[in-house]
């Protein structure tokens, strides 16, 4: 086995298995790739391994919680079938680190929000804590679809309910709309109803025979078919964005059910959005931001697990995993 070397920031990342990913087009390999270069230490580990306990007595200061995990070092590679040398697993305090990504795929559901809690207990700058990003407790207060609903200005006409009938006089006002699972992702359980479709009933049967959640109705916004922007936010300000085009036939526009990435500007619109929404995020200690633009609306702030980072690399020749880490490790100098 290859030597794990040891300098620079210790950086935990957790996550769904390396062992998983598309090395071409995983966010979170590419951060990996920046922080191993700038020589830091790497570690993965699963958020089924956490483990919360009481820890032991500081002097003057009572008992503190103990949080650790099941974490592997590893080097990684952009060499596929073998991007990702491990030594042996251990289990770590995870106040010992530097830097935490928390980068697991949601659905944000109890699970998510658990990890959260429990991440709270070493966030921070300083001796035995560590920099989670994005902060655990505002990920946890900052859920994607209803985080937008905080600039109405911005987003298109927008319902969020259990109600059947408050669902069908929207429907019945705006025409052609899209359904979507509050705290899914990736595009799954997302439906376009036309006018003239007969499916709206059964679909709400199906869905709250399924789900305590509500849902979100949003006015279908007929510029999709030119592309779903995503636009990646580094500490509140805007570094790219990547346009993500449907494939024929398909309302979705996520690169999970086909769309296609292309090289797109960010327009004056856009510039607005991020302006409006970027104090929020920094003041929040959310660093790394992905938010979804259709025409000239804003229809998600994603916090949990964004992705985009190697297209835009690869469209606008920039390092966007430099640019975040180049703000992670302005926090960490600052101490805030």
């Amino acid at each position: 086995m290859e030597q794990i070397m040891t300098a620079g920031l210790n950086v935990a990342v957790q996550m769904d298995p390396l062992e998983r990913v598309d090395i071409d087009g995983d966010s979170s390999f590419a951060m990996m790739l920046e922080a191993q270069a700038r020589g830091s230490h790497l570690f993965v580990y699963g958020v089924e391994s956490l483990a919360l306990s009481e820890g032991t007595r500081e002097q003057g200061k009572g008992y503190s919680n103990r949080l650790t995990a099941l974490v592997r070092p590893v080097r990684v590679r952009r060499e596929k079938g073998h991007h990702a040398i491990f030594g042996e697993p251990v289990r770590r305090d995870l106040s010992e680190m530097d830097v935490i990504l928390m980068r697991q795929d949601p659905p944000f559901d109890m699970a998510y929000i658990t990890a959260t809690h429990m991440l709270e207990h070493v966030h921070g700058i300083g001796p035995g804590r560590a920099l989670v990003v994005n902060d655990p407790r505002f990920v946890r207060d900052s859920p994607e679809k209803l985080l937008v609903t905080h600039y109405p200005e911005l987003m298109p006409p927008t319902l969020v309910t259990w109600d059947h009938q408050e669902i069908r006089t929207f429907r019945q006002k705006w025409k052609d709309i899209i359904v979507k699972p509050l705290f899914g992702n990736g595009g799954s359980g997302v439906f376009r109803i036309r006018e003239d479709d007969q499916n709206l009933n059964a679909l709400l049967e199906l869905h709250f025979a399924r789900s305590r959640e509500p849902l979100m109705i949003q006015r279908y916004e007929a510029a999709v078919r030119s592309g779903d922007k995503r636009i990646i936010l580094a500490d509140g300000i805007p570094i790219g964005a990547i346009n993500r085009v449907p494939a024929e036939g398909e309302a979705r526009s996520n690169m999970h059910v086909g769309g296609v990435a292309k090289k797109v500007d960010l327009t004056a619109r856009d510039r607005e959005i991020c302006e409006a929404i970027g104090p929020m995020l920094k003041e929040r200690g959310l660093i790394f931001v992905g938010i979804d633009v259709i025409g000239e609306w804003l229809t998600e702030i994603n916090v949990t697990s964004p992705t985009g980072l190697q297209e835009l690399a690869r469209f606008d020749g920039i390092n966007p995993a430099g640019i975040l880490w180049d703000c992670i490790e302005a926090r960490l100098a600052a101490g805030v």
